[in-house]
């Protein structure tokens, strides 16, 4: 999301690109990028000149939101619902992890996307992106 957001007004990058640039897998990039699409958070263009954009503006892209709906918020099994373990009527644990679990999302609810990218020029620099021309 923050490659997408960097390269505003630029020629929309594509998953083998962005892959390399963040020494990741494609195959991995290109699962994350169907889940995104699936969200409706961004949009893929197929064929020449395709690649990757944003859906939205980044100010409207809240990253409490995004990690909510694409992210496993599942610490432990017992945050599931066939939950099985013994101790569960006395256990504190969960309870606990569920409370830090939701005062790490309410943090990330005071941030948009547009918040991960004040540093847009250093961001450029590391990943050699070069300005429109």
């Amino acid at each position: 999301m923050v490659y997408l957001a960097i390269h505003h007004g630029k020629q929309a990058p594509t998953i083998p690109d962005a892959a390399a640039r963040f020494d990741m897998s494609s195959n991995h990039l290109a699962k994350v990028a169907q889940t995104l699409v699936q969200h409706g958070y961004i949009v893929s263009y197929r064929g020449r000149g395709g690649g990757l954009k944003l859906a939205l503006p980044i100010d409207e892209i809240g990253i409490g939101k995004l990690v909510r709906k694409t992210e496993n918020l599942r610490l432990l099994p017992c945050f599931g619902s066939e939950a099985s373990c013994p101790i569960q009527p006395a256990c504190f644990l969960k309870n606990a992890l569920h409370k830090a679990q939701e005062a790490f999302l309410k943090v990330l609810d005071d941030y948009t996307l547009a918040d991960m990218v004040l540093n847009q020029d250093r961001l450029q620099e590391i990943l050699k992106i070069s300005e429109p021309a």
